[in-house]
């Protein structure tokens, strides 16, 4: 009915102007999303990207283009900033918004560059800084200087003076360690800005990585998770066109390391604990890039690179180190040589108080087996656990050495009263990761010696994750007042699952 009444209303010529102003309103809006497609199939358009993590205690704001950023050698059409609103002042009033927009201005003769500074203080391990372009870094007084400038000296969009703080070592969520790591303050200027701009007493052509090897620095498990191993992950890129900055000097540390830290820079190391030159950079990494405990997430790798993994880093030191062998022993070929099994030994707490009686039954089983701790020259212990097809130990820093065994060599770790967690987490994920076979132990309260502390009816002994009095006194009882002596027949048991697992090589 409202069909009829509707067409009464027109005239057959009134239907026909209405019928050709529909068709050439519906041809317009066609070409017109034509239009938009074939802008966004080009390319984004020249809006900017405002990107906000949301995950926790993400605090890093980037303004971007997203394509032009990922192209590391493509002039970008745009440049990121981290901390927004501490940059431009429209940002700012935005920050507790839903920060719909923000308006950056840019004056007339504005040319692109690589992004001055990209920080990252969201990752749970460690805060790092990305900065492109003239960067001076003045060691005695921890400050780096980032001058905001394009390529013909125009500031650009004329940014406000703004600053950071990045204490440069991987494990940020100890807050006793960090406090003890010296921080760095990293200062963005224009040239006309307020600041007093420090002049170069020397220049740099190479790529700069500041970072620190306080903390736990000697430590051998922490010097891999929070320093040998982020420091890879942040530096390989370069290729040995990088120079390393490095604070709260250890020089027992920089020698046991040397080897390592020359096959991932090709230049001499520059301590900046009492440096009084201006160095300047062309691009610089302040902090390093660290992702989980004693490994690394190759999808978190270097985005559009070339992705690095944990077997990448242990093939890394077998060149390093000139270790010979890539894989463990077949034993399906019936090799005439003994699978080897390497013993670490502890002198100090979670002490295998049997290893004696332990070696022994080994040997019955069919071993050639050697009782060692990880002391001496990193290079020649290294070779030493190469040469090894099965290696054990009680959950401790000692076991960190597994990134010398070869591939699908087998890692057996004990684990004490109360470390289950700890154990995972330090070392099964990582050993799966550099393609090792793993397998553990898990000792029975009579295997610990906090028997003879508690009697058999104590949550220390009966239920471990209900001692629930704090890091402090679980520190002292189940890592620093705890040794071990296994059940040899119980044992006896996993001895032989690991030479199972070599069978099938």
């Amino acid at each position: 009915m409202h069909e009829a009444i509707l067409a009464r209303s027109f005239s057959k010529h009134e239907k026909r102007k209405l019928g050709v102003w529909a068709f050439l309103s519906s041809l317009l809006i066609g070409l017109v999303f034509c239009a938009l497609l074939k802008a966004y199939s080009m390319g984004p358009l020249p809006a900017l990207n405002l990107q906000l993590s949301r995950s926790i205690d993400f605090k890093v704001l980037s303004i971007m283009d997203a394509s032009s950023y990922h192209k590391a050698r493509d002039p970008p059409s745009r440049f990121q900033i981290v901390e927004a609103s501490n940059y431009y002042p429209k940002a700012r009033e935005h920050s507790n918004s839903s920060l719909k927009s923000v308006d950056v201005i840019q004056p007339k003769n504005f040319e692109p560059l690589l992004a001055p500074i990209q920080c990252n203080f969201s990752q749970p391990r460690s805060d790092f800084c990305e900065i492109n372009g003239d960067v001076r870094l003045q060691g005695n007084s921890s400050t780096i200087f980032i001058i905001s400038a394009s390529k013909s000296g125009t500031d650009v969009a004329k940014p406000e003076e703004s600053s950071w703080s990045v204490r440069p070592y991987a494990r940020k969520i100890d807050r006793s360690v960090m406090s003890k790591i010296r921080e760095f303050s990293l200062k963005s200027s224009a040239p006309s800005g307020k600041q007093s701009i420090a002049r170069c007493t020397k220049n740099h052509t190479a790529a700069g990585v500041v970072f620190s090897i306080g903390g736990y620095a000697g430590n051998h498990f922490h010097d891999f998770t929070d320093v040998i191993i982020p420091l890879y992950i942040t530096s390989r890129q370069y290729k040995g066109n990088v120079e390393f900055l490095i604070a709260n000097i250890k020089p027992y540390w920089l020698a046991k390391y040397s080897v390592l830290l020359k096959a991932l820079s090709k230049y001499d190391i520059i301590n900046i604990d009492q440096d009084r030159e201006i160095h300047c950079f062309p691009s610089m990494i302040v902090g390093l890039k660290a992702h989980k405990e004693l490994s690394i997430d190759p999808s978190r790798s270097f985005p559009n690179r070339d992705s690095y993994s944990m077997r990448n880093f242990t093939q890394f030191l077998r060149s390093a180190y000139w270790l010979k062998r890539n894989t463990a022993i077949s034993l399906k070929d019936r090799h005439k040589r003994k699978p080897r099994l390497l013993i670490i030994s502890r002198k100090m707490s979670r002490a295998l108080m049997n290893e004696d009686e332990l070696a022994a039954e080994a040997r019955r089983v069919g071993y050639d087996v050697v009782v060692a701790d990880a002391r001496g020259e990193l290079g020649k212990f290294a070779r030493m656990v190469n040469s090894f097809d099965v290696m054990m130990g009680v959950h401790g820093a000692g076991l960190a050495n597994s990134v010398f065994l070869p591939e699908k060599a087998v890692l057996i770790q004990v684990v004490p009263l109360g470390l289950e967690g700890l154990s995972k987490y330090d070392f099964e994920l990582p050993a799966k990761d550099m393609n090792l076979r793993y397998l553990e132990y898990k000792i029975s309260a009579k295997e610990s010696s906090l028997t003879e502390k508690y009697p058999s009816d104590h949550p220390a002994l009966r239920e471990p994750s209900s001692f629930n009095k704090g890091w402090d006194a679980f520190k002292a009882v189940y890592l620093d007042g705890q040794n071990v002596s296994l059940d040899v027949s119980r044992f006896r048991t996993t001895l032989l699952k690991a030479i199972e697992f070599l069978h099938h090589n």
